[in-house]
């Protein structure tokens, strides 16, 4: 009987460091995938998280670099990028002269959209290839994934 589960356990363990590749693979190959994209329109993929983001009109760049755990300079940084191309427009705040209100320009405008139809055929060519399902399935490990690997993290905070 102790065999049989020290096999079970090995072949457990054996599945599991496959799906970790797994995921690491797909994780590299996403990652790849968007810096192809943003490349294609004239852009870094850090500028396209920026451009998204201000797209939304609730652009606040302190925010945006906590929530991103970077720094206010590298967002700065990245926001002068967007201006020097042309991609974004600064200015006063109306409600408070404090403040830098951000939008997007016409060509920034045009490079979303670009960048957006771009994304809708890499979904379609592969996401929308799989049944309901599959993609239930894949989202429903996926989060019981991703809530294992935060409550572990959770667990384990402030043990390094």
């Amino acid at each position: 009987m102790g065999n049989y589960l020290q096999m079970e356990r090995t072949t457990q363990l054996a599945l599991v460091l496959d799906a970790i590749a797994s995921l690491q693979r797909l994780t590299e190959l996403f990652h790849r995938r968007r810096v192809e994209l943003a490349r294609a329109v004239g852009i870094t993929e850090q500028q396209w998280s920026v451009l998204e983001e201000i797209s939304t009109e609730h652009f606040m760049p302190s925010l945006f670099a906590k929530a991103r755990e970077s720094t206010a300079a590298a967002v700065s940084k990245i926001l002068r990028q967007l201006l020097d191309k042309g991609l974004v427009r600064v200015s006063i705040s109306s409600n408070d002269g404090r403040q830098r209100e951000y939008g997007l320009t016409a060509s920034g405008r045009s490079t979303m959209s670009r960048l957006r139809r771009a994304r809708q055929r890499a979904i379609d060519a592969v996401w929308m290839q799989l049944d309901e399902v599959e993609l239930r399935r894949f989202v429903g490990t996926g989060s019981v994934i991703a809530n294992s690997i935060e409550a572990y993290a959770a667990i384990t905070a402030g043990r390094t």
